[in-house]
């Protein structure tokens, strides 16, 4: 907010007098707070520190010892500058004590070799300053009104982070407490050169408190968290000092801090608010998964932000799998929101237990996906039978309901992650109406093979005559049942389920035998069809198993 000393030198008003520094040249970025002007030697038992000094040295000490406790004094009350005036009391050179006790004091020492008028200087200094902290207050309005709406509209934290880096011209960086990148913006610089290596780099930066500027690689870091509990860092990357050529560094620093700190206050206080919806983490793995699925996102683009995520993708085996909950009933809205966001943490927690390397987000209302990163020599049965089990413990202790747990064929390029997701998708729908013991499973999870004929259907589920073969073979029996409001599709279902054994059928439909099987009477008539045929029950079971792929 103040000028520096070589500011106020660089004033017209002061260029006049020819000032020259014959001291504490290295010093001259000292602020400057107020301009003083005193003929006193023991003027700093008045001053309050930041003063620019203007005298003719007049009354100075004669001698060598009282010019340097004059020095000396002004040096301890903290002043910014002394600037004496030839033409009083020196002509052509000040005193050798003077010039050396400001070199030792580090106490920038300037003469004007023409007389100024000092008014003149004071009141152009004083309008900088009094110019300077109203440009401050302006500044720090839209700062706060910048980041007051984007608070008030529950920003995402990439809109936060992006508003930083475009009010700071510079590359802007949210990361956990693990140093891995959450989300960031570079400014227009390039992507892998700004986060290469961010995790080693990062751990490196430990500036002290909660804001610091770490002068080793011009890194302003502030700590993220609420309430006594920080989650993350916000970074501000070498912000260049000459963004506005006539802001000073120290000026720039002061702006640059106000803003990283206001940003992270609204990222706290978002964090607050969203604390019942799904975690930094899972949201940012949430983002990388649907740019994969929705080709929203460049291949060399997910896996940039993988690995700053702490997932490398590139020369690995990649394999997706997709999660669902069996669950007898469907919750209200809100209850199935709740439930997909524990299980999402459940299954993250099931990734850390085994220390697999995985993506794991939400992939729509009801399906949990994880990209699992497998190095060369990692075992892909064992390192996914170990999750599966984990996953079931930690479900079960948690009394959550079963999944079903799907897993698409493995790729060997980050190009190739949408084809085993979506695999992996697919065989999770087909999987989700097979009874949890059923299959011929050689591991804890379904693959493609596992589900046969019911994950055919699935994948020819938009297939025109795969819906044509289905209402052609059961259209007037759901025709029926639409119109007298009768079950007869569900008792076709169970009976054929039941191996076509009529007794367990009734069982299972609990109803009488001779009902269960005036209803089987009742589907052959609407069909015109004879259920003791077995192709005849085979091609209806395949129309029913197609119905359920159709309808999802």
């Amino acid at each position: 907010m103040f000028p520096t000393v070589a500011r106020v030198l660089d004033l017209d008003v002061v260029t006049r007098g020819l000032p020259e520094v014959v001291a504490g040249r290295e010093h001259l970025e000292r602020l400057v707070r107020w301009v003083h002007v005193s003929e006193l030697p023991d003027v700093a038992g008045v001053l309050q520190g930041g003063e620019l000094i203007l005298t003719t040295g007049i009354a100075l000490p004669e001698h060598r010892d009282g010019l340097a406790q004059y020095v000396r004094e002004l040096a301890e009350v903290g002043v910014a500058g002394l600037v004496v005036e030839f033409g009083r009391r020196y002509f052509d050179n000040l005193p050798r004590a003077l010039v050396h006790a400001a070199e030792q004091r580090g106490l920038p020492l300037i003469v004007l070799r023409r007389e100024l008028r000092f008014v003149a200087v004071t009141e152009a200094v004083h309008a900088l300053v009094v110019n300077a902290q109203l440009e401050e207050l302006r500044s720090s309005e839209e700062i706060h009104q910048t980041f007051n709406e984007l608070a008030v509209e529950g920003a995402e934290p990439v809109e936060v982070v992006q508003q930083v880096s475009r009010m700071a011209g510079a590359p802007v960086v949210l990361e956990n407490l693990s140093h891995q990148v959450l989300a960031y913006d570079t400014a227009g610089q390039n992507a892998q050169v700004l986060l290469a290596g961010w995790e080693s780099r990062s751990r490196g930066v430990r500036p002290k408190g909660r804001t610091g500027h770490d002068p080793r690689t011009g890194w302003l870091v502030t700590s993220v968290g609420a309430r006594g509990h920080d989650w993350g860092r916000l970074v501000l990357l070498g912000a260049p000092s000459s963004a506005q050529e006539d802001v000073a560094p120290a000026e720039a620093s002061h702006r640059h801090t106000m803003l990283l700190e206001r940003a992270a206050a609204t990222l706290a206080l978002n964090r607050l608010l969203v604390r019942d919806r799904e975690s930094l983490e899972r949201q940012t793995h949430r983002t990388l998964l649907s740019g994969i699925l929705t080709h929203a996102l460049t291949v060399s683009d997910v896996a940039l932000r993988a690995s700053a995520l702490g997932v490398p993708l590139e020369g690995r085996r990649l394999v997706g799998v997709v999660l669902r909950q069996r669950r007898g009933t469907t919750p209200a809205a809100l209850e199935a929101q709740a439930r997909l966001r524990d299980f999402t943490e459940t299954a993250a927690a099931a990734v850390r237990e085994k220390r697999l390397t995985a993506l794991v987000g939400a992939l729509d209302d009801e399906a949990v996906g994880l990209l699992v990163s497998l190095g060369p020599r990692d075992d892909e049965h064992a390192a996914l039978d170990g999750f599966a089990s984990s996953l079931r413990r930690l479900v079960l202790e948690a009394e959550q309901p079963e999944p079903v747990i799907a897993v698409g064929s493995s790729v060997g390029a980050v190009r190739d992650a949408r084809r085993t997701l979506v695999e992996a998708t697919q065989v999770a729908d087909a999987a989700l109406h097979d009874a949890p013991a059923s299959g011929a499973r050689s591991a804890s999870y379904y693959r493609l093979p596992d589900v046969r004929l019911r994950g055919l259907l699935h994948l020819l589920r938009d297939d025109a005559r795969l819906q044509t073969y289905v209402e052609r073979e059961l259209g007037p029996l759901l025709a029926y049942d639409a119109e007298h409001g009768s079950q007869l599709i569900q008792m076709l279902r169970i009976y054929l389920e039941q191996g076509r054994n009529k007794s367990a059928a009734a069982d299972a439909a609990h109803l009488s035998r001779p009902s269960f099987y005036d209803r089987l009477h009742k589907v052959e008539r609407v069909l015109g069809v004879d259920l003791d045929q077995v192709e005849s029950c085979l091609s209806l079971h395949v129309a029913l198993l197609a119905l359920d792929a159709v309808r999802r």
